[in-house]
């Protein structure tokens, strides 16, 4: 992280003022940048001057919600869901679960992926999912589940709404047991999040969870430490970047609000691999 960046997020603290500015300006970024590189993107392509990529082909998408407009930029429209899935599809992907993306990373295969739990998934995307026949994983925060979450996330899905959205056929695993930045906690409530997420997922839903996403998922909300552990906890841990991800985590493109078919195209094509999100998580 950025000294500046850094000092950002120091001064800003707790103050309401400050936090909205502060969104705002992650926004107003945020949109720039990923214009500025879907248009780059395009270009190169035009002029067949495209980047060199890495051999892996194969991609795993992070979604938020999908018609919960009070989420922001983590927000997807549902018009715009179920366009990014047409335009996967003429384009040649196919779609999958996230390990078999893993197992056959070469392949154009493109698994789809939603942090949070969100009832505008259940909603508005599990019916085009279904539809379609797509596969699905759906991250959960189980402290969020059980109703410990602040006014913000009121539109989450608790326990009756995850069971109905595993009976759409949508694999749920971990996001944690309260969603903190795990770039800020010591070892033991780094620990303390991990366990109790699997623990309370495995005793509700009746069955193993051996997945995790980092809540925020960006190389600045995770510690070496934090990756220990996980690792002995879990059997998968995924991040919300690509090339930027922390180690011994599985990459993830991260799909916004902002993402028109020509983002979209160039998330896929992997324009934003070296790209991160800005907001640094809860202050």
């Amino acid at each position: 992280m950025s000294s500046a960046v850094s000092s950002l997020r120091s001064t800003l603290g707790e103050l309401p003022a400050a936090q909205a500015a502060y969104r705002c300006a992650v926004a107003g970024r945020m949109r720039a940048e990923r214009w500025g590189l879907a248009l780059d993107e395009a270009l190169r392509t035009r002029t067949g001057l495209t980047r060199p990529r890495g051999a892996a082909v194969g991609r795993i998408l992070a979604y938020h919600s999908i018609g919960t407009e009070s989420w922001g930029v983590n927000d997807v429209r549902p018009a715009d869901f179920e366009r990014h899935l047409q335009i996967a599809a003429d384009d040649g992907w196919t779609f999958a679960t996230p390990a078999e993306v893993l197992a056959a990373p070469e392949r154009k295969q493109l698994a789809i992926t939603f942090d949070d739990g969100a009832t505008s998934v259940l909603d508005n995307a599990v019916p085009v999912l279904r539809h379609h026949g797509v596969p699905s994983t759906m991250f959960v925060v189980s402290g969020w589940a059980d109703g410990g979450h602040d006014a913000g996330y009121a539109h989450v899905l608790d326990w009756a709404g995850l069971g109905r959205l595993e009976t759409a056929g949508v694999t749920l695993a971990s996001h944690s047991a309260s969603h903190p930045d795990f770039g800020r906690l010591d070892a033991a409530s780094a620990e303390r999040e991990l366990v109790e997420s699997r623990t309370r997922l495995e005793r509700m839903l009746g069955h193993e969870i051996d997945e995790f996403a980092i809540p925020f998922g960006q190389s600045a909300n995770w510690t070496p430490e934090a990756g220990a552990i996980a690792r002995r906890v879990y059997r998968t841990v995924y991040a919300q970047a690509v090339d930027t991800r922390p180690e011994s985590t599985v990459p993830r493109t991260f799909i916004t609000q902002i993402d028109r078919p020509l983002i979209f195209r160039a998330a896929l094509t992997g324009a934003f691999d070296n790209w991160e999100e800005w907001f640094l998580g809860p202050r």
